[in-house]
């Protein structure tokens, strides 16, 4: 298992959600400022994204990230892992992602293309 994209997958996720920094400063941390996601054909720059983090935010108690399997080769990543959100509501969202990446020269992610499925728990 790639130790770099599986340090991301779990640690990002925690940074951006739960930690005292700024939303913006974390997201460049670890993307390039032309960062591109395509998830599951929806396309998503750098704005769009932390529009969808802030909010998450004050909604998710809790965020884990299981990482079943990585590999990398030069700057490419691939990952497949399941993502669950424990919200404030009570309920939890469960996703299963399979994601292929690729990297800057500096080691940040340039792009990422991912699908997804929900393994929620049944309610």
């Amino acid at each position: 298992m790639d130790v770099k994209i599986a340090t991301y997958l779990i640690q990002y996720p925690q940074e951006v959600t739960f930690g005292e920094e700024d939303a913006e400063a974390v997201f460049d941390r670890y993307h390039t400022p032309d960062f591109v996601m395509r998830n599951d054909g929806i396309c998503l720059d750098r704005q769009k994204l932390l529009a969808h983090v802030r909010p998450a935010r004050k909604r998710a108690k809790g965020v884990r990230v299981e990482v079943h399997e990585t590999m990398s080769m030069a700057d490419r990543v691939a990952a497949r892992y399941t993502l669950t959100a424990d919200m404030a509501t009570g309920n939890t969202i469960a996703t299963e992602i399979y994601m292929f990446g690729q990297l800057s020269a500096d080691g940040r992610l340039r792009r990422v293309d991912q699908i997804t499925r929900d393994v929620s728990p049944s309610r």
